[in-house]
């Protein structure tokens, strides 16, 4: 259709929703899926933040708020930064907005210009180089590797930088690989960043879901210079398994903060007023909801992990945060569309292809349902997996 424009005509649809609705759609017509291919917590909201949502709509605290958010929240999101990761931020310099994803998008659309590009580890989260080209920028696919960690290397960084440079983007713990950088890591990331001038998004929505003796950072919380060059993103979904809530924010230095704002307020405008309560009762109470999630997460991890090690014909890194494997599937000799549209009919199992995530020899499970669905869903994986 000639109507609709070049830029979102090259966009790509999202492969990890499709997946998604695909197996809800068998589910609904009576068929038994075992789904592992989810990004979301399959707990319920804890009640104490419902209640905190209900409250406002009785108190009648359902008008527009301001569009980077109430003061009370935005309040405590810059409490809870220093608290939890060590970073000073002004509440003016925090934007309260429909989820992470928009954070990320409000921040590529408040820094990249036409033809800017910026510079995204490979496997990334696919909505990633969506959102660059929806901005009018080129994103540049760096390969990691599982050797690595899936981490990208500051001598990466270096190699693919031009002038044209105007970002990278750092998610860690990263989906679809689990992978968590570590300060040191990230500060010899951030020395690149800093010869050049290029701003950091750092997508930290997983911060809370890490473990072992792994330790999460805030990059900008390394340094005065590196925190003028970053914006940090995150929200509420994960950690608190508030994902339809739709609550995310960004925190950056003020002139950033400001532009952010400004799209945000000729766009979707505030997020919704009385969810941003819930997330204000979040963050005042939710520290034993967010252990107890990790907690399980960490046993649903090591028992998917000795799954995986025993099943032929793959390989898998282990993951050190998030809810994710990416398994390396490139000896059973299938591109990942093709082996997920036949573990998905002919198995019922459900995974996300790993060409959504920039690596087409590989699938994405998630741990995000119970013990009995992954035992089941990994035993047919494994008969797949024979089988090929």
């Amino acid at each position: 259709m000639d109507s609709i424009s070049a830029r979102v005509a090259n966009v790509a649809p999202s492969l990890t929703l499709s997946v998604t609705n695909q197996a809800k759609a068998m589910k609904a017509r009576g068929e038994e899926v075992y789904g592992l291919a989810g990004g979301e917590p399959d707990q319920d909201t804890p009640d104490f933040i419902k209640q905190a949502a209900i409250d406002a709509l009785a108190q009648g605290k359902t008008k527009y708020t301001p569009a980077a958010g109430i003061p009370e929240l935005r309040e405590a999101i810059a409490n809870k930064l220093k608290e939890d990761n060590g970073i000073e931020y002004d509440p003016r310099q925090i934007v309260v907005n429909s989820g992470a994803k928009q954070s990320c998008f409000n921040a590529i659309l408040a820094v990249v210009e036409e033809g800017d590009e910026v510079i995204i580890p490979s496997p990334y989260w696919v909505s990633y180089p969506e959102m660059v080209r929806l901005a009018g920028g080129v994103p540049v696919l760096v390969e990691t590797t599982a050797e690595n960690n899936w981490k990208i290397t500051p001598e990466q960084f270096e190699e693919n930088m031009s002038g044209l440079t105007k970002m990278i983007i750092i998610n860690s713990p990263g989906n679809p690989t689990g992978s968590v950088y570590s300060a040191e890591e990230l500060l010899a990331i951030g020395e690149v960043a800093l010869y050049e001038d290029i701003i950091i998004l750092s997508d930290e929505i997983y911060e809370h879901l890490v473990y072992g003796e792994t330790k999460h950072t805030s990059i900008a919380s390394l340094s005065k210079d590196l925190y003028n060059l970053t914006i940090t993103v995150n929200g509420f979904s994960k950690a608190y398994s508030m994902t339809g809530w739709r609550i995310g924010y960004t925190a950056a230095p003020t002139e950033l903060a400001a532009a952010m704002s400004r799209i945000q307020g000729h766009t979707t405008s505030n997020a919704t007023s009385f969810a941003q309560y819930g997330a204000v009762a979040a963050l005042d109470g939710g520290k034993d909801f967010i252990k107890d999630l990790n907690a399980e997460y960490d046993v649903r991890r090591q028992f998917v992990l000795a799954r995986l090690n025993a099943i032929p014909n793959i390989k898998v890194t282990e993951p050190q945060g998030a809810f994710y494997f990416l398994v390396d599937t490139e000896q059973l000799g299938l591109k990942s569309v093709n082996l997920c549209d036949k573990l998905l009919n002919r198995y019922r199992v459900a995974a996300v292809p790993g060409i959504a995530f920039g690596n087409d020899y590989s699938i994405r499970i998630s741990y995000c349902t119970t013990l009995d669905v992954l035992n089941e869903g990994l035993t047919r994986f494994e008969e797949f997996c024979k089988a090929h």
